[in-house]
């Protein structure tokens, strides 16, 4: 027996026409978009609305139309901006929202987690003083962990950031690189660089990386330092060695908080080489003091099509190793 649709009807305010077709885009694809995701229909009369779908989904539908609404009235939205706000209200059965969401505030601009994998990262970070965050591309992983150290700097928690990641190329052969060591690895850290110019802005970054309070260094040189009253970053670490994991590891001293995040399925060492970050996790499992977050394709929140992606090349990995198994 199929369980009976329900009808909702809510009326949006302020009355901002401009915001109301903000929210409805061209030719109605941004409440198409939220159709498709959370399986409902939306009829719209000016600023009434009406929502027709399974009882919990309509909850779901209310909050994301009533969030994107407010949101129009202050930025374009784009099919891009709904799929990441849409992230936050997923299709499974979940908490209240409001449970889910943790918020990392910068004096430039607030984030706010997107998921329950999200959630769990940022808490995993303010508890822990090492977390580590794996998963697939697009899941937001760097980007809140720039987004936790920018507030930890401005809140006093710590003296400065540092940001790291091995030099280690994506198959390409990248021949030598002119320019000074910030210039050489700046494409290495491009990701790291983007985050922080949106927390922070371009002046404010330029400005705190001549004074050192952000240092940007390669993974090797971190041997023989300690760091005390610092965020450190590590990225891409699915690319370190199990020396150099091992390595930076230790470098961290008092009043310092450490994330390190990486892709275990990406790796780019020979084939022969084991990745620093896989090693970790067998490990560090249940030491004190450390945390994992780990990040599934339901979590990304970049392109729709990214999590096909993922998905489909887990999907392809899952079924070679099934059939190696078979022999």
């Amino acid at each position: 027996m199929s369980t009976p649709l329900n009808t909702i009807q809510f009326q949006l305010s302020p009355e901002d026409n401009a915001a109301l077709q903000n929210l409805s885009g061209w030719h109605g694809e941004h409440l198409d978009q939220i159709e498709l995701r959370l399986g409902v229909e939306i009829n719209l009369f000016s600023f009434q609305v009406s929502v027709i779908g399974l009882p919990d989904r309509l909850i779901k539908a209310e909050q994301a139309i009533r969030d994107l609404f407010e949101l129009a009235q202050n930025e374009t939205l784009s099919p891009q901006k709904v799929h990441m706000t849409l992230q936050s209200y997923g299709t499974d059965e979940a908490q209240p929202i409001n449970e889910l969401q943790a918020l990392i505030k910068t004096r430039r601009k607030v984030i706010k987690t997107r998921n329950p994998n999200q959630f769990a990262y940022v808490k995993a970070i303010a508890e822990n003083d090492i977390n580590f965050g794996i998963g697939p591309a697009g899941t937001g992983k760097t980007y809140l962990a720039v987004a936790c150290a920018v507030q930890a700097l401005e809140n006093e928690e710590v003296r400065r950031i540092i940001l790291t990641r091995p030099a280690v190329e994506a198959g390409e052969k990248l021949g030598f690189l002119p320019g000074d060591l910030s210039q050489k690895i700046d494409p290495y850290l491009r990701p790291l660089f983007d985050a922080l110019y949106e927390t922070l802005g371009f002046e404010t970054v330029e400005k705190l990386i001549e004074k050192n309070i952000i240092e940007i260094a390669p993974l090797a040189f971190m041997r023989g330092r300690t760091l005390n009253e610092s965020f450190i970053l590590l990225d891409e670490a699915q690319n370190t060695t199990t020396e150099q994991m091992k390595m930076l590891l230790t470098r961290i001293g008092f009043g310092s908080r450490a994330v390190i995040t990486g892709d275990i399925t990406q790796c780019d060492l020979p084939k022969h080489q084991k990745s620093g970050l896989r090693h970790a996790i067998e490990v560090l499992e249940g030491v004190p003091g450390i945390g994992f977050s780990f990040y599934q394709a339901k979590d990304v929140v970049r392109h729709g099509l990214v999590q096909k992606i993922v998905q489909a090349y887990e999907f392809y990995d899952k079924r070679q190793a099934e059939q190696a198994q078979r022999g």
